[in-house]
């Protein structure tokens, strides 16, 4: 495409949108809830246990107008769109929140924070990784900070980021799907020595649901 592929797809009217489902929140403060997810092509962060790797190339997927995605997710129930990746963070996501707003549509996002998030939220879900260090600005916007565990060391990572949210925001460890069960119990006493965080499961996984 280039020509700053096409000027990154409009300013935002249109994105690379992998998939669109309807289903429930599965990690987090919302899990549980309804929602419309809307998966973005295209990351750059590169974790070795993402278990979306087939979103990382946002070519693979041609972009489409975003008065399309908010005319299906309007038709759910829920009302509340998640936009997830991929990275969302890489496109101007504006225009995609406006749309959602004017629809009377929840918005909320899961992001690395690896770049500027645009649009206006509401609910941040960060999710800081060490290969790709947030930008400073998600920190203040953040509602929830969940950072995936994969051994004790870090914790340390965990923390950093905690100390830098704002007082309100939400705090919670993700086990490593594939090794849940091995640090299933440092993380409970963990949590029970430092309260001030929760954890969150995969709960779709446990589930059986996309």
């Amino acid at each position: 495409m280039k020509k700053s592929e096409a000027a990154l797809l409009d300013k935002g009217r249109r994105l690379p949108v992998m998939e669109e489902f309807y289903t429930l929140q599965g990690e987090g403060f919302n899990t549980g809830k309804a929602a419309y997810f809307v998966r973005i092509g295209g990351c750059d962060v590169g974790c070795a246990w993402c278990d979306s790797k087939e979103s990382w190339n946002a070519e693979l997927f041609p972009p489409i107008p975003v008065e399309d995605v908010v005319r299906r997710a309007a038709k759910t129930p829920a009302k509340t769109v998640v936009v997830t990746g991929g990275e969302p963070s890489l496109y101007p996501l504006d225009i995609l929140t406006q749309t959602l707003k004017e629809n009377n549509i929840t918005a909320m996002v899961e992001t690395s924070g690896a770049h500027l998030l645009s649009g206006e939220w509401d609910w941040i879900c960060f999710s800081p990784k060490k290969n790709s260090p947030p930008q400073k600005n998600i920190y203040s916007r953040a509602h929830e900070l969940k950072v995936v565990i994969q051994k004790e060391a870090d914790l340390q990572w965990a923390e950093k980021n905690a100390a830098l949210v704002s007082p309100d925001c939400l705090l919670f460890l993700q086990p490593e799907w594939s090794v849940a069960l091995q640090i299933m119990e440092m993380l409970t006493h963990y949590v029970m020595q430092h309260p001030q965080w929760r954890i969150s499961l995969q709960a779709h996984k446990y589930m059986q649901i996309p």
